[in-house]
């Protein structure tokens, strides 16, 4: 990842003045809905499937997973990354939301991390560290100290750039060891390198086939 430096656009103390105007990527509706469809399949047929995430199953209602898509770059994540915060604050039967990004320079897995750094560093500084957590899922994860083509960065594979945000309370209900984590991410890496990466291949391709044209 190059070297994180904290841009003067994203002050500190939120307020929309600060956040100038951006370049967005528009997303057409019929892409958003087929990027909420792929990445709900994908929760489905990978995360729950496989049981990647402990808690994810007892989510998966009408109304407990919050899936928004976001086409424009780093500026506009922030942006709807404060609003979903709100989103979760005002609304107790939101579980969880999940954040997709189809702007083409996030779809660089270093670019992604760039702006992971910066909504952690904001969602500190706006006063919600220990109460929320962001996860990470991009089409070309690799956890450090992985090569590329091991099938253990498939856990973390979505169909498309993804900032998943959690209320730090629910980690903490379905994860109440300290070692759980560690033994969930060991559980899944085995599990990941049984399947093989030609299984995740083909699924996250056929989450994805009906992609329309943009």
């Amino acid at each position: 990842m190059s070297a994180f430096l904290l841009s003067p656009r994203y002050n500190t103390t939120y307020n929309p003045t600060y956040f100038i105007p951006t370049m967005a990527n528009l997303t057409s509706p019929l892409l958003e809905q087929h990027v909420i469809d792929a990445t709900l399949k994908w929760v489905d047929d990978i995360v729950i499937e496989h049981n990647f995430c402990p808690f994810a199953r007892y989510v998966r209602t009408p109304s407990g997973i919050r899936c928004v898509v976001i086409g424009g770059d780093v500026g506009d994540v922030i942006q709807s990354l404060y609003d979903e915060v709100r989103h979760l604050e005002e609304n107790e039967d939101t579980a969880t939301t999940l954040i997709a990004l189809t702007h083409t320079t996030l779809e660089v897995f270093d670019e992604y991390l760039d702006a992971l750094a910066i909504a952690d560093n904001m969602l500190h500084d706006w006063g919600y560290s220990g109460t929320y957590q962001l996860a990470s899922f991009h089409p070309d994860y690799v956890f450090d100290g992985s090569e590329a083509s091991d099938a253990e960065n498939y856990t973390n594979r979505s169909p498309y750039p993804l900032l998943h945000l959690i209320r730090e309370a629910d980690i903490t209900r379905y994860m109440k060891k300290e070692e759980d984590a560690e033994k969930i991410f060991s559980q899944n890496i085995e599990k990941a390198q049984s399947l093989g990466c030609p299984y995740f291949e083909k699924v996250l391709k056929e989450i994805k086939k009906d992609k329309p044209a943009e």
